[in-house]
């Protein structure tokens, strides 16, 4: 098989697997799961795969103290971005979530100028205006027909802030170690926020009765360990397992620029998810607006792949 065809199924498969999440989140949430149950099983299935895999791994590099805590630091925006995504599927439509989550693209294009003290070209400036326009249709920000929870909103923005921040890490911290090194370290540092969001919001009201935080964001109820063997293995599975080791196979393959086009499939995919499996409405200027957001990356990437 060609190598771009087969570096392409690779990234298409690893985003559609993040495109599933706030869906089985949602159907976790409708079984009377609480965020905190959800993320936690997501980590702790997914960091004894990966250790297992990492014993039959082979590995050549020597990760040295200050990058393994550079990894672990650096994974801590995996956890706040699994935190507040499942948060702001809490309150609002899968569907819209991650369109949220997608803003990803243009706060990325921040992150680059600030850290080249660069200002964008101008073909990525029409691009983020381009995101920005198909946000507003996308999410259906000014009709009635779709009810909004503002909390929602500011949840999936801060999510995507912290996805940004996890894109760069993933593709500047310790590179010459095993991507499932890597992955392992960095989940480290996401699954201490998420034990800290859990003992905030759940194990420490309920088996203390000690509240630090505001009460909607607490739920006094013993922690139901049958999601460690049910929904946690489907988010770990497609959530952290699959796709960094998919993408990892994928990107070298066809590049960073078809690369980011190709994962922008985890928005189609998250859409038709949400409106086959819950019932949710999509309207048509919705999926105009998702056209929209995916002109635009292939726009802010139009200068790799004509590199390429």
């Amino acid at each position: 098989m060609n190598s771009t065809i087969k570096g392409t199924l690779f990234v298409a498969l690893g985003a559609s697997s993040y495109g599933m999440l706030a869906s089985f989140v949602k159907m976790a949430y409708q079984q009377g799961f609480t965020t905190a149950e959800v993320t936690v099983s997501q980590y702790v299935f997914a960091i004894i795969c990966l250790f297992v895999i990492n014993l039959f791994i082979k590995n050549t590099q020597i990760a040295t103290k200050k990058n393994i805590l550079k990894l672990v630091i650096s994974g801590t925006s995996m956890g706040f971005t699994s935190v507040l995504y499942y948060l702001c599927v809490k309150y609002i439509n899968a569907s819209i979530a991650v369109v949220l989550l997608m803003q990803s693209v243009w706060i990325g294009v921040l992150i680059e100028a600030f850290i080249n003290k660069k200002v964008p070209s101008f073909a990525k400036l029409v691009a983020v205006g381009f995101v920005l326009l198909g946000t507003l249709l996308a999410t259906n920000i000014f009709s009635d027909v779709i009810t909004y929870d503002f909390k929602g909103f500011l949840f999936g923005f801060l999510a995507a802030v912290s996805f940004s921040i996890t894109l760069y890490s993933t593709n500047s911290v310790a590179k010459y170690l095993n991507p499932f090194k890597r992955s392992f370290f960095m989940l480290l540092g996401g699954a201490c926020i998420v034990f800290i969001f859990a003992m905030l919001t759940q194990l420490l009201p309920t088996y203390f009765n000690f509240n630090l935080v505001g009460s909607e964001f607490i739920a006094v109820k013993p922690f139901d360990t049958s999601i460690l063997y049910t929904w946690g293995i489907l988010l770990s599975v497609f959530g952290t397992i699959l796709p960094p080791i998919l993408l990892n196979k994928g990107f070298p393959l066809i590049g960073v620029g078809l690369g980011s086009i190709v994962s922008a499939v985890e928005l189609p995919v998250s859409v038709a998810f949400a409106f086959l499996f819950l019932q949710e409405q999509v309207l048509f200027s919705q999926w105009i607006g998702i056209v929209i957001i995916l002109g635009a990356v292939l726009l802010i990437n139009w200068n790799l792949i004509s590199r390429k």
